[in-house]
Formats: structure tokens, C-alpha cells, sequence
């Protein structure tokens, strides 16, 4: 089993690797972006890991808990998807002495989400003052709900990879994001470019889901696109970082047309969230 100590240090390596990696439209080690700057993310990462960390709150609470955090230390929303994500995710772990049973801990974890769960992180969404929401006829973020936080992900599923990752046990993480970081560090990418290459293969495999609600669909049909040939080319020689120009050519092109692909940052997080959960069992 991890320590409570060994938890905050797995969530705060994951979030600095995170936002470190050089994913095209996201804030990371060559630009900022989206009024953000790498240090918003970073401190961020350490106001939240303790909470993540603890043993005595729901996820529900570990959600709110951590977004207040988050306010004491960035005026700006760093980190709702990550929450959202890891949450799960770190009460799962508490209960894994391999990093196999994850999987299966993490679903029970996911069906035994109450209504207060929901109440609680309805809560912590609207303090992160999270754009591209919208609205919505059944369980509308601005009311309380009624049903439990796993219902009220199943009502956003179709329109937020998230909301989806609860309905589907991390289905896109397990299968996408970590085999693909997994193979390019094996294949000699540091962990941020590996980084890089597990993004730009979640972005290639799902329309980002904030890109829709705030551009269309059209528009993160393209960017998956764009990721698909990035990715091939990559493949022909095996590394990603040798398209360094091209990744940061793109980065800025997307920023300058204000596109974010943060849902897709969001899922990179939570799959290196899980490689450091296995190398800490190790």
C-alpha cells in the first residue's frame, strides 16, 4: 500500500510532468497560454496533493476540498479536470497493493459515489469558475442535484471525456494514454515527451471535448487530425521529440487561435497520475 506521503508525491510528479511535457496548445515548458503561466500549474499541483492525498474524505469532498485549495494559491482554474480525475483515482489507490488491482478498485470507488458526492463536486465546479459549461435540462451544474456524482457523469458523458472516464472505468487512459507513454519511454523519450506522444495520441483518438463546446465540432475534428499525422510521422523514426520545431510551430499557431485541448491535458495528467502509482508500488 502507498503512504499518504507517497500519494502527494505521485500527484505532484504527475501535474509537473504534466504541464512540463510540450503538448501543442496547452501551457508547458516552452510557452505559457490561456492568461496562464507554468508556475500557476505547478503551485497548484502542491495545493492539492495533500488533499488528494488524505484517507478520511469521500471523492466528493477530496473534489471541493481541493478546488478551495487551489483558490489559495491561483485566482484562475488550474486544475478542475485534473481533480475531477485523480480524485477517484487516489481513493482507489489507498486500497491496491499492486498496481494491477487499480483497476478494479477504482470501479468500486466509482459505484459507491453518493448523492452528496455529487452535491460536493457540483460545489467545487462552480467555485473553479470553469468556462465552456454551459447549460444543461437535467441536473444543470448551477442546481443541486439529486442524483449521484456516477448519474450526473452519465448525463455529461456524451459531450465531456471526463464525465465519460467515470462511466467507463478510465477506459480511454488504460487503453490510449498509458500503453502509449509506457511504449515511447521504453523506447527512449523522456517522460515529457513521452508525455507529449500519450497526449497527442488521446487528442488523435477523441475530439477534445472543450474544444467542441467552446469551437465546435468541426474545429476539434481538425485537431485531431493534425495529431494523427504528427503521431505517423513520428512513428516512422520512433521519437517524437525530433519534431521538436514542429510541435512547437503547432503549440503556437493553436494558442494564437486560442484553441485548448485542456480535457486532452486533463487525460494526459491522470495517465501519468497511474505510471507514477505503478512505479511507486514497484
Amino acid at each position: 500500500m502507498l503512504t499518504v506521503e507517497q500519494i502527494e508525491q505521485c500527484v505532484i510528479w504527475a501535474c509537473e510532468k504534466e504541464v512540463s511535457a510540450p503538448k501543442p496548445g496547452n501551457v508547458n515548458c516552452f510557452s505559457g497560454g490561456h492568461n496562464m503561466q507554468i508556475e500557476d500549474f505547478i503551485n497548484s499541483a502542491h495545493a492539492i496533493a495533500p488533499v488528494l492525498a488524505r484517507t478520511d474524505l469521500s471523492v466528493g469532498q477530496i473534489i471541493l476540498q481541493s478546488i478551495i485549495a487551489t483558490r489559495t494559491v491561483v485566482n484562475c482554474n488550474t486544475n478542475l479536470g485534473i481533480v475531477l480525475l485523480f480524485a477517484p483515482l487516489c481513493k482507489a489507490i489507498q486500497n491496491c497493493d499492486e498496481i494491477d488491482h487499480l483497476p478494479i478498485e477504482l470501479e468500486k470507488v466509482l459505484n459507491n459515489l453518493s448523492i452528496q458526492d455529487a452535491i460536493d463536486c457540483y460545489q467545487g465546479i462552480r467555485l473553479a469558475e470553469a468556462g465552456g459549461l454551459g447549460n444543461s435540462e437535467q441536473q444543470d451544474i448551477n442546481e443541486e442535484p439529486s442524483i449521484t456524482l456516477k448519474e450526473a457523469m452519465f448525463l455529461a458523458k456524451d459531450y465531456d471525456s471526463i464525465a465519460a472516464q467515470y462511466i467507463n472505468n478510465y477506459h480511454d487512459i488504460w487503453q490510449t494514454g498509458l500503453p502509449n507513454l509506457t511504449s515511447a519511454i521504453n523506447c527512449g523519450e523522456s517522460v515529457v515527451w513521452a508525455s507529449a506522444f500519450a497526449y497527442l495520441n488521446l487528442l488523435s483518438a477523441l475530439p477534445d471535448t472543450l474544444i467542441c463546446r467552446k469551437k465546435g465540432l468541426e474545429c476539434a475534428q481538425e485537431i485531431q487530425r493534425k495529431a494523427g499525422k504528427i503521431i505517423d510521422f513520428s512513428l516512422e523514426i520512433n521519437q517524437l521529440s525530433s519534431f521538436e520545431l514542429d510541435v512547437i510551430s503547432w503549440d503556437n499557431e493553436l494558442k494564437q487561435k486560442a484553441i485548448n485541448p485542456g480535457t486532452t491535458a486533463d487525460l494526459t495528467a491522470a495517465t501519468l497520475l497511474i505510471r507514477a502509482f505503478g512505479q511507486a508500488l514497484s
